[in-house]
Formats: C-alpha cells, structure tokens, sequence
C-alpha cells in the first residue's frame, strides 16, 4: 500500500518537474507582466507583438522553412540509407549501422563546428548561400530518419522486392510500388523527428547560420542578453504556441492510432 502511493507521488512529481514550468510560463504569457513574479493583470499584449513584429514574424517564418526543407532532405537519405542497408549484406549493413550511430552519439557542437570547417573554411561555401546550415541540420537529422525507418523496414517480408522483380517489374517501380508503402509509417515518423530536431537545434545553427538569419533557438538565446522587454515577453508567448501544437498534435496523432486499432479490431472480429 505504501508502495503504491509513493509511486504516485513520484509520478506527479515528474510530471510537476516537466509540465509546470511550461504552465507558468503559459500563464506569464497572458499578462502585462514583464517579469516572472508578479501577475499585473490579464492581457494579450504579448501575442499581439509575436504576430505583428515583423522581425519575429521573419524569425518564425524563417525557422518553419529551414526545418521542412531540411526534414525533406534528410527524409530522403535516411530512408534511402535505411533501404540500402536493409538489402546490403551483412557486413556491409553492420558498418553502414555503425557509421549512422556516429552522428546520433557525437555532441552537436562537433557537428556544427566540423561542417563550418568542411564547408566555409576548407571549400570556400559562403555562409550567406545557406547551404552550410542546411547541410548541418541534414547531417543532424538524417540519422534519426535511417534509425525511424529501419525497423518498420525489418518488419516487412524482404522477399516482396524479389516477388515484385520476378513478376516483371523494374527495381525503381518495385521500390517505389512495394517497399516504400510498406514503410510509409517509419517515414512519416523519421520526418517529424526531423523537423523536430532543425526546429530545437542551437548549435549547428549558431555556426552555419549566415550573420542576418536567426531560429527560434539562436533568436531566444541572443534575445536573453539585452533584447527589448517586450520582445523577451513576447517570446513567452511564441513559448506557449510551440507547447500545444506540440500537444495538439499528440493527441491527435493518438486519437487516430486508437481508431485505427479499433477499426483493425473490429475487421478481425
């Protein structure tokens, strides 16, 4: 019995430690307070200055795109990789799993140092052409795709690419008619995994970014050391937006994996 309430206890301490920083900041938010202490009063200033200032509007706008571009991106090579290794031989998808660990375990300021190095430094890439941070946040993302796609793909037969071949198909039509279906789920994860990543990434950004572009990440940080209080308030409430779509998005992704359950569940019945 008193094993069962300490559970709880510390099951809401948790989620207390995890949620209820992210619920006052929320509540902040919704007042003309410029400081977290002291509630002044109901308002919706903060909102108004997140969708009105253009230079957060840019900041935003900026962040969506570089994370669905690079999500894209890194999608592609990740399931391509996946694929590859999926029908390499043994050794071969042994080293090519191995290497793809390599970035999923290096810190990020590695990366984003090494590729500024590779790219503006040895190559001569000008950080203004944006290509040195697409490619950080591809580099940064295209792991998570190959380890969000590989098991999907070692639960499919491995005999229905061959089947496909032998029935007169041609390698691409097989791919992209048999296999890539088979794995669409792994894939759709793989891209939110990624665009959630471009999206939190700090470092790699700080070093490829070009000197005008800011993410929400860099933008925040630079914002804590002596931006405009209503622009540092305002950033409360592009806080409270990412939470719950953050949350909405959940949610529905679990209300439609439950109706899909009960949909297979009643089939087989």
């Amino acid at each position: 019995m008193v094993w069962k309430y300490f559970r709880r206890a510390f099951l809401i301490a948790v989620l207390a430690f995890l949620y209820l920083p992210i619920l006052v900041l929320a509540v902040y938010s919704f007042t003309s307070s410029t400081n977290i202490g002291a509630i002044r009063g109901f308002s919706l200033h903060n909102y108004v200055t997140l969708f009105t200032t253009p230079e957060l509007t840019g900041m935003i706008a900026g962040t969506i795109a570089l994370a669905l571009g690079a999500a894209a991106i890194a999608t592609v090579l990740g399931t391509i990789g996946a694929i590859g290794a999926f029908y390499s031989r043994k050794r071969a998808s042994d080293f090519i799993s191995t290497l793809n660990q390599i970035p999923v375990i290096n810190a990020d300021v590695v990366t984003g140092f090494s590729i500024c190095v590779l790219l503006v430094v040895v190559l001569h890439v000008s950080k203004d052409s944006y290509i040195p941070l697409v490619a950080g946040h591809v580099t940064l993302c295209a792991p998570f795709v190959f380890l969000s796609v590989m098991p999907r793909i070692r639960q499919m037969d491995s005999s229905i690419y061959e089947a496909a071949l032998d029935l007169g198909a041609t390698p691409f039509t097989a791919l992209m008619e048999v296999v890539i279906p088979q794995i669409i789920p792994g894939i759709v994860s793989g891209f939110a995994l990624a665009v959630t990543l471009s999206l939190d990434d700090y470092f790699i950004a700080m070093y490829t970014k070009p000197a005008t572009f800011d993410t929400i990440s860099t933008y925040v940080v630079n914002a804590t050391k002596g931006a405009q209080t209503t622009i540092k308030t305002a950033l409360w409430a592009l806080s409270t937006v990412i939470f719950f779509i953050v949350v909405l998005i959940v949610v529905a992704s679990n209300i439609r994996a439950m109706r899909r359950g009960d949909g297979e569940g009643g089939r087989r019945a």
